[in-house]
């Protein structure tokens, strides 16, 4: 699977990671209904991490179409909070 982290480009996920990727999405997830900042900023930077040290970045100039997209180290609550689904970030 791609994933694009904003700011940072792409990476190819295994599939076979989406269930770690997923504990920590739902743990973003309640930290942003919460507005939990500290518990946010935390988890956000473990998902970004787990996506870095799972995957394999992609060339910059490789422009695949992305499965998912990410928001960058540096986003807000309110902007994460803004494109979360029902599912979270990741979908599962």
């Amino acid at each position: 699977m791609i994933v694009r982290i904003m700011g940072e480009g792409q990476v190819r996920v295994d599939e076979s990671h989406l269930t770690e990727l997923n504990t920590l999405d739902n743990e973003l997830f309640a930290a942003v209904q919460s507005g939990d900042e500290p518990a946010f900023r935390r988890t956000l930077g473990a998902l970004l991490d787990g996506v870095r040290g799972f995957g394999e970045p992609l060339p910059d100039d490789a422009l695949l179409p992305s499965e998912l997209i990410l928001p960058a180290p540096d986003a807000t609550l309110e902007t994460v909070r803004a494109m979360l689904d029902d599912d979270g970030l990741i979908p599962g």
